[in-house]
């Protein structure tokens, strides 16, 4: 059997798992999200993440040493709850684990059960919920590690008593502008809906006078406490396995109907996430989203002069790379090479399923990519336009060519927790920036720098 090369990681276009799970933590009410690993890891994840949302973030840590790293962390990580109880006064505390806590074997759900029955309290409703979570960073990425962090909650908070008139939504990992809107869209259909998570707040709050240990909004950990009574759940994701998302043991556990379906970027996914909530709430879409996909339309037969034949290379999490592929394809972009670090195994089908009908040339579709191996792809396709996070600035750069920043981290330019992806207002916002950066380039390399379109 021949062996394949070894091929170290060089800029990898992927995060850490349990910084996944941390942002998804950070969604809930109350909640502190608590690394069981060196203190090395909660910083470098604070860091990296306050640099893209520019808001104060918090991780606690049982700050393991080399002794721990023998003799195991339980000592610490018990003495890191209560000073998080202490301290902080959660409602949720989600702990995640790390590379060193998983190789060490630590066996944290049974470290939690005996701190539980360890501690007094006074009285039982004052006790927060302790959820855990495996996040091995070797295991997979910061997406895995996030749906993993949102599955655990559901699956140790949520309940059932009786049904209820509401929905779930599981968006994914988003931007707080989009769960505003996604917010906005279901309180114009008049249907209580329970976001999960929803960090709006939480990591794109007001300025305040006073610092808050654990800043205001979230999901609430009542509202996590009835998913289990909802009529349906919403999960965006085309390359989620429903056996092992939040809204599939939704589904099994509590018989809550899934509609798994793709996150709503592009004119057809948002055409789908509105006509299911037009069958599933009874309701016709209220009117200003009929215009703003009217106005929409308008701006496409606008820009396709600027657009059509473009090629572009697309890269980031699976799911946003799936959503961005669509969308590019209904402009007259040219999506050549879809790239991702994820493994999911369902990219290059979830790529296929929407582009098809559309592409005479289907895309490279590349899983498991670093921007090395990005880089060597690129260079052969000649492409007009890079889409992604700040990761891909050095390659465009070097390619010659301008770089749409979405997703996560954008780190080199200013309100990157501020992007629009979802529904018809964020297809419009990405359009116009599209177009915008073509135009910018065309101008730039023009010998007499025109001035007028």
């Amino acid at each position: 059997m021949e062996n394949s090369p070894y091929v170290s990681t060089t800029n990898a276009c992927k995060l850490c798992k349990p910084l996944g799970a941390c942002l998804a933590f950070r969604g809930i009410e109350g909640a502190v999200p608590m690394l069981h690993g060196s203190q090395g890891c909660a910083t470098y994840m604070r860091r990296y993440i306050i640099s893209h949302f520019r808001e104060p973030m918090d991780i606690a840590s049982s700050s393991l040493g080399e002794k721990h790293a023998v003799y195991g962390g339980g000592p610490n990580l018990k003495q890191g709850l209560k000073n998080v109880m202490t301290k902080y006064g959660a409602k949720l505390i989600g702990v995640a684990t790390t590379c060193l806590t998983e190789t060490i074997g630590d066996n944290v759900p049974m470290i939690v059960k005996e701190f539980c029955k360890e501690t007094e309290w006074k009285d039982e409703r004052e006790m927060p919920a302790l959820v855990t979570v495996s996040t091995p960073s070797y295991s997979g990425t910061h997406m895995e590690g996030f749906h993993a962090a949102v599955r655990a909650v559901v699956e140790q908070v949520a309940g059932w008593d009786k049904p209820v008139r509401m929905l779930n939504l599981l968006p994914g990992f988003l931007s707080p502008e989009d769960l505003r809107h996604l917010r906005e869209i279901t309180e114009d259909f008049g249907y209580p809906t329970v976001i999960l998570p929803d960090y709006s707040m939480t990591m794109d709050g007001p300025a305040l006078e006073d610092y808050e240990k654990i800043p205001q909004g979230g999901t609430p950990v009542e509202a996590i406490r009835m998913m289990g009574s909802a009529r349906a759940t919403f999960e965006f994701g085309r390359t989620l396995d429903p056996g092992k998302s939040a809204g599939g043991l939704l589904d099994q556990r509590f018989d809550v109907p899934l509609h798994g379906m793709g996150t709503p970027i592009g004119l057809r996914e948002t055409d789908a996430f509105f006509e299911a909530m037009e069958e599933l709430t009874g309701a016709e879409r209220p009117e200003k989203y009929a215009l703003e996909r009217g106005r929409l339309v308008d701006a496409l037969v606008d820009g396709h002069k600027y657009l059509f034949g473009k090629r572009a290379v697309v890269y980031g999490e699976e799911d946003l790379v799936v959503g961005l592929t669509s969308f590019l394809a209904e402009i007259g972009v040219v999506p050549v090479l879809c790239a991702s670090g994820g493994k999911s195994g369902k990219f290059a089908s979830a790529v296929a399923a929407i582009t098809d009908d559309i592409l005479a040339e289907p895309p490279a579709v590349k899983e498991g990519q670093d921007f090395q191996q990005i880089e060597e792809l690129a260079a052969e396709l000649a492409p007009d336009l890079m889409i992604g996070h700040s990761k891909g600035y050095p390659l465009a750069r070097k390619l010659d060519i301008p770089l749409v920043r979405v997703g996560f981290p954008i780190h080199d330019r200013f309100g990157g927790q501020r992007v629009l992806h979802v529904g018809y207002r964020g297809c419009q916002s990405l359009l116009d920036r599209i177009v915008n950066a073509i135009i910018e380039r065309d101008q730039k390399n023009s010998p007499v720098g025109y001035g007028y379109m």
